[in-house]
């Protein structure tokens, strides 16, 4: 038995503002989330980003060329019902944020680290008056509980599109604070993704590249490059 596809069923595709925010209609019908809510975003450029992806679709609709659509879905279906809750989880990321964790030898691992990671650390203690504590080894740590206030602080007034966002970033870096310096432009969001690589370039200079491991690793960094592509449409800061 052949697997179920769908197919395309449109020839339309235009956005139109609608309220404070715009929709994408195929043949004049707005496009529905997989909840059936109304896909109605932020802001015109996340809105033709989503177009162009609809109008780039063959006879067959390929979901996974679709990120900026995904990401829309999971922030009007999820995140806008679940606020709170992912703000939470991703302000816990900071209580273990991955550039306060360091190798206590080689010696040149140490350096790397601290070249990468230390600049990122310096900015938030200076830029989101939150300075962080570094530790040796994998020992949990507890962060300064004011640092951790002022890095939420970042987040609580943005909207569930901006926030999804966020939480990619977080959560495919493993660091509150290289998503926030990518949130503020602090550095580009490729340069950013490498810093926080840092490890994992050592171990390849090790041990060599594992074709399956670098795989992995570049589709993560793809979806981390969308992840700052989808915050800067509807960016408030």
């Amino acid at each position: 038995m052949s697997e179920w596809v769908k197919k395309r069923f449109w020839k339309t595709v235009f956005v139109k503002e609608q309220g404070s925010g715009f929709v994408i209609l195929l043949d004049g019908r707005c496009i529905k989330t997989p909840a059936r809510a109304t896909l109605v975003v932020p802001s015109k450029k996340l809105a033709d980003a989503i177009a162009a992806e609809w109008r780039a679709q063959g006879e067959i609709i390929d979901p996974m060329s679709m990120p900026f659509t995904r990401t829309s879905n999971a922030a009007l279906d999820k995140v806008a019902h679940q606020f709170s809750e992912v703000l939470e989880h991703i302000t816990e990321y900071g209580e273990t944020d991955l550039l306060c964790y360091r190798a206590n030898s080689p010696q040149e691992l140490v350096d790397r680290q601290a070249a990468s990671w230390d600049p990122l650390l310096a900015w938030s203690k200076n830029t989101l008056d939150a300075p962080l504590i570094i530790a040796q080894g994998v020992m949990y740590t507890a962060q300064p509980a004011q640092s951790l206030a002022n890095l939420k602080t970042q987040m609580v007034h943005l909207n569930a599109f901006e926030l999804s966002g966020i939480y990619d970033l977080v959560c495919l870096s493993g660091s509150l604070v290289a998503a926030l310096a990518v949130a503020h432009n602090y550095k580009p969001a490729s340069e950013v993704w490498d810093l926080c690589r840092v490890d994992e370039f050592w171990q390849q200079e090790q041990w060599g590249v594992d074709e399956e491991a670098q795989a992995a690793e570049s589709s993560k960094r793809s979806e981390f490059l969308h992840a700052n592509d989808f915050f800067t449409t509807v960016s408030s800061f």
